[in-house]
């Protein structure tokens, strides 16, 4: 197979550590790997970019699950081209069972041109949607307050939702003002 980069490295990020191989080529097409274990707090983080960069690093594949790929790739895109690979694109070959392995397996396939990194909008669109998604984590608790009422209230032989077309309206509301004040007869 042709090789398409002489410096590059493949990632397997974990929650709290990310393991690199890093894979160069000499001029006489000598391959070289070192394997590092870097912990995914910024200043170590921050070392493996640094290394990365002096080691002359061109290209990096990263197989992650979950959101822990999230600050490292956010901390090395704009230095290198990063693909970030679902772990199921590159688990084929049986065997493989240490981060270790993992990581030289993700290289290999990089330098081969085997992978192909998700999708990754730019950095703005995924602000908005970070943004978008806090705004509706603050706009939808007191719907899921009032889900939590007309439970209880369901819990309580109270038929709150039959008698009233919005539990939380006008009428809703007062039905429940009057069963808090003891009032218990429908008609009331």
């Amino acid at each position: 197979m042709r090789v398409l980069h002489q410096t590059w490295a493949g990632m397997e990020v974990h929650k709290k550590d990310v393991q690199v191989c890093l894979v160069t080529r000499d001029h006489q097409g000598q391959r070289q790997e070192e394997v590092r274990t870097f912990r995914t707090m910024t200043r170590a983080l921050l070392a493996m970019r640094a290394w990365l960069q002096a080691h002359g690093c061109t290209v990096i594949a990263m197989e992650s699950t979950g959101v822990y790929w999230k600050p490292i790739f956010n901390l090395l895109e704009g230095h290198f081209p990063v693909l970030l690979v679902h772990p199921a694109h590159s688990k084929h070959v049986p065997g493989r069972k240490t981060d270790v392995q993992e990581c030289r397996w993700v290289a290999d396939l990089l330098e081969h041109g085997l992978l192909r990194g998700s999708f990754i909008p730019p950095v703005e669109l995924r602000d908005l949607r970070d943004l978008t998604r806090y705004r509706r984590q603050l706009v939808h608790p007191p719907s899921a307050e009032v889900h939590r009422l007309q439970k209880g209230l369901e819990d309580a032989k109270s038929k709150l939702a039959s008698g009233a077309t919005d539990g939380m309206g006008v009428s809703g509301r007062a039905i429940l003002r009057a069963l808090l004040a003891g009032v218990v007869s429908p008609e009331e």
